[in-house]
């Protein structure tokens, strides 16, 4: 009991120190990471929407219209959100990074060849950087938010 205490008061103690060195965004002020993002989710709704108007084929299927309209509004909400620097934006973003993240190691078990191989890793490395660059960015978010910036 004693040692979950002292654990808890470093850990405590750790966060408070890296929360000093944090600084409110000033204003208008977007962090790379924020901006990226919000590029990635620009770029995923126009080459969706590019994709299946030029009549790409998944499985050998064509996918669903509202399908491909839903992802395109929610990838363009997403953009949106992070290029005003909006912390459900950021958060939203995180957790859609999180699935695909979870999505592409299983598909990475499963790869069958090279190709697989890259595009997977690829997918997981570039996510999991982009999530993590975003955590520093989203607790400065919410720091200016709390400030009144």
């Amino acid at each position: 009991m004693a040692r979950r205490s002292e654990e808890r008061a470093r850990g405590q103690a750790r966060d408070e120190q890296i929360r000093e060195t944090l600084e409110p965004l000033a204003p208008g002020e977007r962090p790379g990471a924020v901006t990226f993002a919000a590029g990635v989710a620009a770029l995923a709704c126009v080459g969706n929407l590019i994709a299946y108007l030029a009549g790409a084929e998944i499985g050998g299927e064509r996918p669903e219209a509202a399908g491909i309209v839903g992802f395109c509004g929610l990838m363009a909400i997403a953009a949106w959100g992070l290029w005003r620097v909006r912390y459900w934006a950021v958060l939203a973003f995180q957790a859609l990074l999180a699935a695909i993240e979870i999505i592409f190691f299983l598909f990475l078990m499963r790869a069958s060849n090279l190709l697989a191989l890259v595009v997977c890793l690829a997918i997981v490395v570039g996510a999991g950087a982009l999530f993590w660059k975003l955590v520093r960015a989203m607790a400065r978010i919410q720091m200016s938010e709390q400030h009144g910036s």
